[in-house]
């Protein structure tokens, strides 16, 4: 199991800062939420099973940062995560997703992630295994006989043999085969209708009719015609399946899911109600209900096996504008202990998005460009009114936060963008008069920046 690095509290926030802008209150509530990771780890045996998580609430407006903590979060913990609406799930009773579907998700990105780690781990002796078998095919085994001669000074055949697989194995590595077609013999597994059985009503039951019909229906096999190169790369899967110890994995991944998970709620405020629905609308206190074992800590039955949620660490997140987090039921109130409340982005804050972060918006489009040979620069006035329309907009209209940007960016280079491939070796640069030249009309057009921007 991958083990959660050992960052103290105030190098996760610096990690953290790389890529994020601002919200230090946040940043300090996820970074002592996982340095606690690694201080349960240490607890001894008859404590560690005591010690629950301490799940957090992010209170901000959309486009703030909330999303974008809790995934970076992950990152550094190296740990299985998923993000979900909490406005996509239903009540017991109604069609839909039923809030369990959550951890069984989280369970397959567990596994995919410890199957990756596992296939990295053995690609060498897979792509070595995948290169014998390529050389079979090459040079079938009856072939690589030499004939007798007649000399006093004939090669033994096994020498021979040896010789003619190392020249071919040569070639092979350096390219030269690749065009070459092979016969390669590929299985097929038959299941007629199990990919229309096996939706969303099975899954909700906790069955998987594919996994349970898969070793029941006959493997067949397909002969096809392949270049080298691409039999080379199926060869070195196929064998890198068989090296991967499916229950080991499987082990490790409901491992990390249980001691390392993180679930990212989005939209909370949209269930958070204790008045039913009306018409065909779904209880929101019923969703509650049913999510607060899964919080409080509970078996949940996965394909995989058993999953306790006792140690995954929930992250809920909503604008709560309207409800409020006391107008959640009081038991799951007290399963979520930390209250931050996110900061509404400034015009500071804007400029800071787009040139500090690792992936700052301007880099990133001077990076694209790039592709094309045409350098791109942004003076500093150029940068001082995006960020200027981008409030402008966000009060004028619905305020997406930092996601304006990504529109106002967009609207901005499309000409450049559109133009790029015939522009090779030119320097353009982007100032205050262009960016106001590009998006005056727009911006002065409230009616129309509503579309646009």
């Amino acid at each position: 199991m991958s083990a959660v690095p050992a960052l103290t509290p105030a190098q996760i926030v610096t990690e953290l800062d790389r890529y994020i802008v601002g919200q230090q209150r946040a940043k300090r509530a996820v970074a002592i939420a996982l340095r606690n990771r690694w201080r349960r780890r240490n607890l001894p045996a008859e404590l560690r099973d005591e010690v629950a998580p301490k799940n957090i609430i992010m209170i901000g407006p959309t486009g703030v940062g909330k999303t974008e903590v809790a995934r970076r979060l992950a990152r550094l913990a190296q740990a299985p995560f998923l993000k979900v609406e909490a406005s996509k799930y239903t009540e017991v009773g109604y069609v839909g997703r039923d809030v369990e579907s959550m951890i069984r998700d989280l369970t397959e990105l567990a596994v995919t992630m410890v199957k990756a780690e596992m296939l990295a781990g053995v690609r060498e002796k897979a792509e070595r295994l995948a290169e014998d078998r390529l050389l079979d095919l090459l040079l079938p085994r009856q072939a690589r006989e030499p004939y007798s001669s007649g000399s006093l000074e004939e090669v033994t055949p096994d020498a021979s043999r040896e010789a003619t697989t190392e020249k071919l194995r040569s070639q092979l590595r350096a390219g030269k085969l690749d065009e070459r077609l092979v016969e390669l013999e590929t299985q097929q597994q038959a299941m007629p209708m199990i990919e229309v059985l096996s939706g969303q009503g099975m899954e909700e039951m906790g069955i998987n009719l594919k996994d349970m019909l898969s070793n029941l229906l006959p493997t067949r096999t397909k002969r096809r015609k392949v270049r080298v190169a691409e039999a080379r790369r199926l060869l070195a899967q196929e064998e890198a399946q068989k090296l991967v110890d499916m229950d080991e994995a499987v082990g490790q991944a409901i491992r990390r899911v249980e001691d390392s998970g993180i679930v990212f709620l989005d939209e909370l405020d949209k269930i958070a109600g204790r008045e039913a629905g009306h018409g065909p609308d779904v209880s929101r206190e019923g969703v509650q209900r049913d999510l607060l074992p899964i919080v409080e800590g509970s078996s949940v039955s996965t394909k995989y096996g058993i999953v306790r949620t006792d140690h995954i660490l929930f992250i809920a997140a909503g604008a709560f504008h309207v409800a409020k987090p006391s107008d959640l039921i009081p038991e799951l109130q007290g399963r979520f202990p930390i209250r931050v409340e996110l900061d509404p982005l400034t015009r500071g804050d804007f400029v800071r998005i787009l040139t500090e972060p690792r992936n700052a918006l301007i880099r990133q489009y001077v990076e694209l460009l790039q592709t094309e040979r045409v350098t791109l620069r942004f003076e500093a006035d150029a940068v001082e009114a995006i960020a200027d329309i981008a409030m402008r907009v966000n009060a004028s209209t619905e305020n997406i936060g930092a996601r304006r940007l990504y529109t106002i960016m967009e609207k901005l280079l499309e000409e450049i963008s559109f133009g790029a491939p015939e522009m090779p070796g030119k320097e353009l640069v982007v100032d205050a008069a262009y960016v106001h030249a590009r998006l005056a009309d727009i911006t002065r057009d409230q009616d129309l920046s509503r579309y646009i921007l």
